[in-house]
């Protein structure tokens, strides 16, 4: 089977987001989070990490990107088990069963996104039009015979058109605390 982990290929992550995933957690697509929010009135780093951040479910950090990888049985459980448990504590589950349930539904989802094979990249772009939230997915692979040097080096896309908004990152690093 296969699960998608969070990769970092350059330090952004850590600039663009609030919280940043660490690299190989366990992740999920992570939209429930903003299930309450008004997307419209997201800002700055909430606002990178609604559009386009996928959730570190150890951390609840977040990442651009994850890499699709090969999983046991063991490493589901355990990834469910690592999101209930958050679900429980951080976002108001009313139940260790009904939390499970919740990340059951979640991991298996975030399965589903692993159609591709082993090592391919996924990026997200988020949306909330006419009053629903809408997740489109990219997947990224190394061109054919090419291994992959630096991150900027590689990638066919495959999916939907990229989004028309761009960030700032150079912006966003002059922003971030220090």
């Amino acid at each position: 089977m296969k699960l998608l982990r969070t990769i970092r290929l350059d330090a952004s992550d850590t600039f663009v987001f609030e919280a940043a995933a660490e690299p190989g957690e366990w992740a999920v697509p992570g939209g429930f989070v903003f299930w309450n929010a008004d997307p419209a009135a997201l800002e700055g780093k909430a606002r990178a990490a609604f559009r386009s951040g996928f959730l570190g479910i150890g951390s609840l950090g977040w990442s651009t990107l994850v890499q699709i990888v090969e999983a046991s049985e063991e490493d589901r459980y355990a990834a469910v088990d690592q999101l209930a448990r958050q679900l429980l504590a951080k976002f108001g589950a009313p139940g260790l069963d009904e939390a499970r349930a919740a990340a059951e539904e979640e991991i298996a989802f975030a399965q589903s996104l692993c159609d591709q094979p082993r090592d391919t990249l996924i990026a997200l772009h988020r949306t909330f039009d006419d009053g629903e939230l809408r997740e489109q997915f990219r997947t990224l692979r190394p061109r054919e015979g090419q291994k992959p040097a630096r991150a900027f080096s590689f990638l066919e896309v495959e999916g939907e058109d990229e989004p028309g908004e761009r960030v700032d990152l150079a912006a966003m690093a002059r922003e971030r605390p220090r």
